[in-house]
This record gives C-alpha cells, sequence and structure tokens, in this order.
C-alpha cells in the first residue's frame, strides 16, 4: 500500500518532537504494510470512509486518513489533549476528504 501524505499533514509532522515524528514515521509504516487491517491500538475508524493513526508517546497525536485505491491519504493531524477527539477536528478531515480529487 502507498501513503500519500497532504501538504498541511506534512508541516505539522515536521513540527512535532523527534521522539514523535519517528513515532509517527513507524506508524505509517505499520499503515502501509497492513492497510485496512491495520486496528487498535494502532488505528481506529471514525466515520464510513475516516481512520484515525493513534501515535501514543509524550505527545498524543492523531492523524486521520483515508484509503482508496490501495493508497492511504493522510489528511489532518492535531495533538490530542482531551479525552475525547475534539468534533472541529473531525470536521476538518471530513472537509479535507471531500475535497480529495479521486
Amino acid at each position: 500500500m502507498n501513503v500519500k501524505v497532504e501538504y498541511n499533514v506534512e508541516n505539522f509532522i515536521f513540527k512535532l518532537q523527534k521522539p514523535t515524528k519517528s513515532k509517527v514515521s513507524r506508524y505509517m509504516d505499520l499503515l502501509k504494510d497492513y492497510g485496512f487491517n491495520l486496528r487498535m491500538p494502532y488505528s481506529k475508524k471514525v466515520t464510513n470512509n475516516l481512520y484515525e493513526l493513534r501515535i501514543h508517546g509524550q505527545q498524543e497525536v492523531r492523524i486521520f486518513y483515508t484509503i482508496k485505491f490501495n493508497t492511504a491519504y493522510l489528511l489532518h493531524g492535531f495533538i490530542k489533549k482531551t479525552n475525547k477527539t475534539p468534533m472541529r477536528e473531525i470536521k476538518t478531515a471530513l472537509t479535507r476528504l471531500e475535497g480529495l480529487d479521486l
């Protein structure tokens, strides 16, 4: 499986702390290897076509993605600070999902 990182997610990852960046890289490799079969604690289904990559550590990071035509598209990332994922973060990812030209 291929992984396509949208520009905004690339910038988000670049700004993370070094240990978190390496975890993101490892989790992206897992996503490449397992695709739809990647499950908890690494990935969770959010809506019908939207999933979140769940990176745990010093910084709790979530990266929303979708999978189309054997490619995972990373749409939106944020640092999680509350127990529940904020709805505005999900809406941002859904808006970017609608804007994908697939």
